[in-house]
């Protein structure tokens, strides 16, 4: 198994939580004194109060939309999923973008991602002059139908 650690950055930090013991992800919380307005359309970068240090470069921090938050605020980090490298040891913080078109507040400690540890292939590149032939082939966006 490998081990995380966790620096928390202000006291008033909270490390992250696995909600559920089958919960792949742990919950990451606002580390703001204060409340956070998004307006519509906008982003917004939110502290975690935490730094991390990954086992190694086998591994990667995976920053997720929480599904409620989403869903049903339609509030998301604005990068899709968030990437945080072995090496990095700044604060976690959270791009959030507010696609509704009505302002969205984020309170102190209030839970706005969650944080997924996952392996990464470090594959050697190759550059070749040709790939093996698939019957998708080249066949793109919508080409494997509804």
């Amino acid at each position: 198994m490998s081990t995380l650690k966790i620096k928390k950055l202000r006291n008033n930090a909270r490390i992250p939580f696995r909600a559920t013991p089958g919960s792949a992800g742990m919950d990451l919380y606002a580390c703001i004194d204060s409340p956070v307005v998004i307006e519509p359309q906008k982003i917004a970068v939110i502290p975690t109060g935490i730094a991390i240090e990954l086992e190694s470069a086998d591994f990667v921090a995976l920053i997720y939309a929480r599904s409620g938050l989403a869903i049903k605020h339609g509030v998301a980090p604005a990068n899709c999923v968030g990437v945080v490298d072995s090496d990095y040891r700044g604060e976690v913080c959270v791009g959030l973008v507010n696609q509704t078109d009505q302002p969205y507040t984020v309170a102190p400690q209030e839970r706005i991602a969650q944080m997924v540890i996952a392996p990464v292939e470090l594959p050697e590149i190759e550059v070749v002059d040709e790939l093996s032939d698939t019957e998708r082939a080249g066949g793109g966006f919508g080409s494997t139908g509804k």
